[in-house]
């Protein structure tokens, strides 16, 4: 009887079995482990894509808030300027109501000048009529009368006469007040008020004066000048006009009326224009407020000082014809200290008089 084989469990079989199941069970998990690393990616690529679109918007927040910042910083600064600007315009406002309040005052003060002044004026009406009346009978010898306040005498010192006389008045902005700040004021205002500044009025009434003194067998001229000089008679520029009936005497004064004080003073164009003048003048009038401002050109500068205003007034001077009487009426400007000694002086030198009247003359 044969002999049995012995019984081994880790026959070549079972070995065989075993690695089959250990290969399947590698396998199994290199699956699973494969699959596992897919869905990890997936994972990781949407997760990946979140967050650079939160870097994204965190970038675009950043930058809208730099922006804004600067908007807001901006915003700051106008703030402030405007604040300034509120600031300032208040003060400026407060200055204007004061202003106002001194004007009301003025005003106020002036109405009952006013009317004070009314109460006089019948009875100085009446002896006005009397006074012409009394004049008419000697007033043979002029082409014109000039009647002033009641009884009153022109004691002037100033005799209008010569067979060619010249009257130049300044038609320059400085006409319209004594004063600077006044002057500044008046000078933006409408042309008719401008026309009726007490100043200019006072010009206007001075050159009336002379006309009705002048002499029935004289030729005349009447210029007014500010940077230029022009003949108030029509269509009569460098040229003596005859009195004749005292027709263009009437027309150089209503064009003077018409007149609107404007600009700067310039002596030396005035100057120019009486040397065109032929024969030159026996007398020239000059009614006048202060030294002048520019020479024949307009200046530079927006100011200038009382030396170069003398330097001017010497430089037209210089080119006055000679032997010529300079008769000077001033009006004393506010700030032009050395005019009333400067135009006195070359009234001495021409043999010509100086009067500096007050401020209801004539």
């Amino acid at each position: 009887m044969a002999r049995r084989r012995r019984f081994n469990v880790f026959s070549l079989s079972f070995l065989d079995v075993m690695s089959c199941g250990f290969g399947a069970v590698v396998l199994i998990y290199l699956i699973i482990n494969h699959a596992t690393e897919q869905e990890t990616r997936n994972v990781n690529r949407d997760r990946l894509a979140e967050v650079r679109l939160l870097d994204y918007q965190v970038q675009n927040g950043e930058r809208d808030l730099f922006e804004l910042l600067e908007r807001l910083e901006a915003l700051n600064r106008r703030v402030a300027e405007t604040d300034a600007r509120l600031i300032s315009t208040s003060t400026s406002i407060e200055r204007r109501r004061q202003d106002f309040s001194e004007l009301e005052a003025e005003t106020l003060a002036r109405i009952e000048s006013i009317e004070a002044l009314k109460s006089d004026l019948e009875t100085r009406e009446r002896e006005i009529e009397r006074l012409r009346a009394m004049e008419a009978a000697s007033d043979g010898g002029r082409i014109r009368s000039f009647t002033g306040d009641g009884d009153r005498q022109y004691l002037t010192g100033m005799k209008v006469g010569g067979r060619h006389v010249l009257i130049a008045v300044d038609s320059s902005a400085s006409m319209l007040d004594e004063r600077i700040v006044n002057v500044i004021r008046r000078r933006n205002m409408p042309e008719d008020r401008r026309r009726a500044a007490p100043k200019w009025q006072r010009a206007v009434r001075t050159v009336e004066w002379l006309a009705a003194q002048l002499p029935l067998d004289a030729h005349f001229q009447v210029y007014g000048f500010n940077t230029e000089a022009r003949s108030l008679v029509p269509n009569r520029q460098d040229e003596w006009v005859p009195l004749a009936d005292g027709r263009e005497l009437e027309a150089g004064l209503a064009e003077l009326r018409r007149t609107v004080p404007d600009k700067g003073t310039s002596l030396i164009n005035l100057v120019s224009a009486i040397n065109a003048l032929s024969p030159p003048p026996d007398n020239v009038y000059l009614i006048i407020d202060s030294l002048p401002t520019q020479g024949e050109r307009e200046p530079r500068a927006a100011t200038i000082s009382g030396r170069d205003r003398l330097k001017l007034f010497s430089e037209a001077v210089t080119r006055l014809p000679s032997q010529v009487p300079i008769n000077v009426i001033l009006f004393p400007m506010e700030g032009d200290p050395l005019a009333a000694a400067a135009y006195w002086n070359i009234a001495r030198i021409s043999s010509g008089s100086f009067v500096s009247p007050s401020r209801d003359w004539p």
